[in-house]
């Protein structure tokens, strides 16, 4: 039987979602504390510097979610090609049952706060670095120059971020095939 999860892991993954869903400005503590059923002093307990600092460490969150999910792919599929367009089409299969979707990553949540706070930024910057190098990693593995493959990772990301907005945008799964498809293009095969 697993463990239920416990107030604080409760109230990330809820912030979690709706931060990823709405935006930081649309979400409210209120919110939070309603939908992860957990009291408000434990929100105010586990987070004691309020919304930001909630953001803040919902962001790590879903980034050490990202970072198992994309390292999974690299450590189970040889070709980093391949790799990295499972990756995206497991990210684009969530748009299927958009009502669901868990883990996207961090992007509207960082283009809504990058100006309004610099803690926020910073573990946004973060988050992007972490996945950009797991990519890198892999690309370097197999036969890539160190920087080529790292931009390489930054260039996969962004594009994975794109998509990402346009699939929420049209409700569709289209855009991630697309970027999916596209990633011979920008990973000319090495050997």
């Amino acid at each position: 039987m697993a463990n239920k999860p416990d107030s604080r892991e409760k109230i990330l993954q809820t912030a979690s979602r709706l931060f990823q869903l709405q935006g930081y400005h649309a979400t409210g503590l209120n919110q939070i504390i309603k939908e992860s059923g957990s009291p408000k002093g434990s929100l105010y307990y586990y987070f004691p510097n309020g919304k930001e600092e909630l953001a803040a460490e919902a962001v790590k969150y879903t980034s050490r979610y990202i970072e198992a999910k994309i390292q999974s792919f690299m450590e189970q599929v040889p070709d980093p090609v391949v790799a990295i367009q499972e990756f995206i089409k497991e990210a684009a299969s969530q748009f299927d049952q958009p009502e669901t979707i868990k883990g996207i990553p961090v992007g509207l949540l960082a283009s809504e706060t990058a100006l309004i706070s610099e803690p926020l930024r910073k573990v946004c910057v973060q988050a992007f670095k972490n996945w950009e190098t797991i990519i890198a990693n892999k690309l370097i593995k197999n036969g890539y120059e160190e920087d080529e493959a790292v931009k390489a990772g930054t260039v996969i990301n962004s594009m994975i971020e794109g998509g990402i907005m346009l699939s929420l945008a049209n409700k569709s799964k289209a855009p991630l095939l697309t970027i999916s498809e596209s990633i011979p293009l920008i990973l000319h095969r090495k050997g």
